[in-house]
């Protein structure tokens, strides 16, 4: 299961260290975690400052279902100081995604899986592939690694 994290206020990489151990204590195995990438804002307000970004793999306790993982990281976002949207895509200390949950395929208002714009996207794709570049996400044909590469294209 990958989780990608974001941050564009604060402290991101002290904010990424202490995510990342809260995540330690939701997977059954230890946690894999990218290098750190400082990107550009994609479809944020204008003026919003760089993000940092990473992903997360984790293997998650049986039982957990993706409902329940998202609630516990938008609690986790919330312990880091994450506001309720006032700006579509404003800046923010941390922002937690579900990319995929092992082999899920659904599509909710609260919830889709994979996520709906993770091939698209280079701040994803390049830390998931230092991760799992033979990884192929559900619904999808071509890997991770296939995938970034299409967008260097």
């Amino acid at each position: 299961m990958a989780v990608a994290l974001g941050s564009n206020l604060g402290g991101s990489a002290q904010i990424f260290r202490r995510a990342i151990s809260k995540l330690r204590d939701l997977s059954v195995t230890p946690v894999r975690v990218s290098s750190f990438w400082k990107t550009a804002p994609v479809d944020c307000p204008p003026g919003s400052p760089d993000f940092l970004n990473a992903v997360c793999v984790i293997t998650v306790q049986a039982g957990e279902r993706p409902e329940s993982l998202l609630l516990e990281l938008q609690t986790l976002e919330k312990e880091f100081g994450r506001r309720p949207k006032k700006v579509l895509n404003e800046p923010r200390p941390l922002d937690l995604d579900i990319i995929a949950f092992g082999q899920e395929r659904r599509s909710g208002e609260r919830l889709t899986l994979p996520h709906p714009r993770a091939a698209q996207r280079r701040f994803v794709l390049g830390p998931l592939a230092e991760l799992e570049p033979d990884w192929v996400l559900p619904g999808r044909r071509l890997t991770i690694a296939a995938l970034l590469q299409r967008l260097r294209d």
